[in-house]
């Protein structure tokens, strides 16, 4: 999945939590910037964080962001339409 500033990603900055982030800046498909939200709901910012994709095993020791379960099933819904051919008109 192709990430762009504005989308909402679940940011894990230590092992056991998850935070509410939201891309601020792409470095690539797998580095961005965040603005994210601690559980009370503080705003803070994190640079260059590795954006795991589905299916990519996640760091051990550092923290990282993912998609949301509904974004990667939406995504997987969207690649898996049948491309549906034109009907010729009628003449």
């Amino acid at each position: 999945m192709k990430p762009t500033i504005g989308r909402v990603v679940l940011f894990h900055p230590s092992e056991g939590e998850i935070h509410a982030a939201i891309i601020a800046f792409v470095h690539s498909d797998t580095m961005v910037n965040l603005a994210a939200f601690d559980a009370n709901g503080v705003a803070y910012s994190r640079t260059s964080v590795t954006l795991v994709q589905p299916g990519q095993a996640a760091p051990e020791f550092s923290p990282y962001c993912e998609w949301m379960p509904y974004q990667v099933g939406q995504a997987r819904k969207v690649l898996d339409l049948p491309v549906v051919q034109a009907s010729p008109a009628a003449g």
